[in-house]
């Protein structure tokens, strides 16, 4: 059986986490990578190069068009918004 690795990382303010460099190098995690919601918690996962991986990241977004992710992103972003508002 494969042995996980688990180290406690702080979280800023702003939420940022600095991953132990054994991990970042194991993993070959570099300036950017994936973050994936899960049901156990978030996935972090190295972000693949445009030459190693051309067209692989259409599967993640489900073949939309840059243009329809960011108005789902925006839409998102409202709903939540007025909820907050809603809810002061």
């Amino acid at each position: 059986m494969k042995k996980i690795r688990q180290k406690i990382v702080s979280i800023t303010k702003k939420g940022q986490v600095t991953l132990p460099k054994r991990m970042r190098e194991k993993h070959r995690i570099g300036r950017r990578a994936i973050a994936v919601e899960t049901s156990e918690g978030i996935l972090i996962k190295p972000l693949p190069s445009v030459e190693e991986e051309m067209g692989s990241l259409r599967e993640l977004f489900k073949n939309k068009t840059a243009r329809e992710l960011l108005s789902e992103a925006r839409s998102e972003d409202a709903k939540r918004e007025r909820r907050l508002e809603a809810s002061l």
